[in-house]
């Protein structure tokens, strides 16, 4: 499948059940929406797939504000350790998703999400091993090196230029990305590139922003409408 069907299911993660009819659109015959305690997951399938769609962070949930603060790390389910806030949220979902995947066992599993969905995601791809691929957009950090080194699903995880969501938390805290990296540059396209031409690219962007009275651009970097936008070619 393309990652830009995946964006599209992110994004629809942070609709309600009103997402019915756009993952109904993308093939998607059954939808579920989960909401407990503040945090949300879509459950999809049809006769071959099921998904799990992870919703990120909204401003207004202050469960998801404190689920971002917590960043101290905290003893993963499988393997490392992993950030207090992000696993909290997903155990919150945890019994019902198991549950659910456990049920249509038969099915190809895939998972996704942005922001804080996108840890969500990650965490919940490294319990469920069947995953056949993980697909996360803006993704934070989300665990110590143990982690991502024993996290062996197939993972595509999107970065748009400067989002800023991506360089937290700090590398100094003992966290490191997982996955293999689709970078998509200040011009919107996806591009290989090594690390110092992406810190160039970066900073075209920071310069960019500058010019517009913008102090930064990382926040508008982060929407999850430009990665549905950007991932149009692979679509």
């Amino acid at each position: 499948m393309s990652v830009n069907k995946f964006a599209k299911m992110a994004q629809l993660a942070y609709l309600d059940k009103e997402a019915k009819a756009g993952f109904k659109e993308l093939g998607f015959t059954f939808h579920k929406l989960i909401d407990i305690d503040g945090a949300q997951c879509h459950l999809v399938r049809n006769k071959d797939t099921m998904a799990v769609c992870f919703r990120g962070t909204e401003p207004s949930e202050i469960s998801d504000v404190l689920a971002d603060l917590k960043a101290w790390p905290t003893k993963s389910e499988t393997d490392g350790w992993v950030h207090t806030g992000f696993k909290d949220e997903l155990d919150k979902l945890w019994d019902t998703v198991l549950e659910y995947v456990t049920k249509y066992e038969k099915l190809d599993l895939y998972v996704c999400g942005h922001s804080l969905g996108a840890a969500m995601a990650t965490l919940c791809a490294s319990r469920l091993p069947q995953t056949k691929h993980l697909y996360t957009f803006g993704s934070p950090r989300v665990g110590t090196c143990s982690f991502v080194k024993n996290l062996s699903v197939p993972h595509t995880r999107c970065v748009n230029n400067n989002d800023i969501v991506t360089g937290v938390p700090l590398i100094l805290m003992g966290y490191k990305h997982h996955g293999e990296l689709v970078y998509i540059n200040y011009y919107g396209n996806i591009r290989k590139m090594t690390f110092w031409q992406r810190f160039k690219d970066g900073w075209r962007g920071r310069l960019q922003a500058f010019s517009k009275g913008m102090p930064f651009d990382g926040a508008y970097d982060h929407s999850m409408v430009y990665y549905v936008r950007y991932t149009e070619e692979d679509a």
